[in-house]
């Protein structure tokens, strides 16, 4: 297993030391290297969000080429955004 050698805070370092004496985990590397799951699967949902609002700023411009859109003016902004809040 490769090894890596991290700098920490002291506030992360007492961290880490409170989950291993509290039995969280067996040892430091067994901490660490859950941080570093909770970083790539944070990553991945990161990238999964950013797919869908594309797919959907995608979908609205292409509604909009279509002409598929409904205009609304100012004074009635208020009501059709509570009226799409609603449904």
């Amino acid at each position: 297993m490769p090894t890596r050698n991290v700098n920490l805070t002291d506030d992360q370092d007492a961290f880490v030391e409170r989950m291993v004496r509290a039995g969280k985990y067996q040892n430091a590397s067994e901490a660490m290297r859950d941080a570093v799951r909770g970083l790539q699967q944070r990553w991945n949902e990161d990238e999964l969000k950013l797919m869908a609002l594309r797919e959907q700023i995608k979908a609205g411009a292409e509604a909009l080429d279509r002409g598929d859109f409904t205009e609304v003016d100012d004074a009635d902004l208020d009501a059709t955004l509570d009226k799409l809040a609603s449904n």
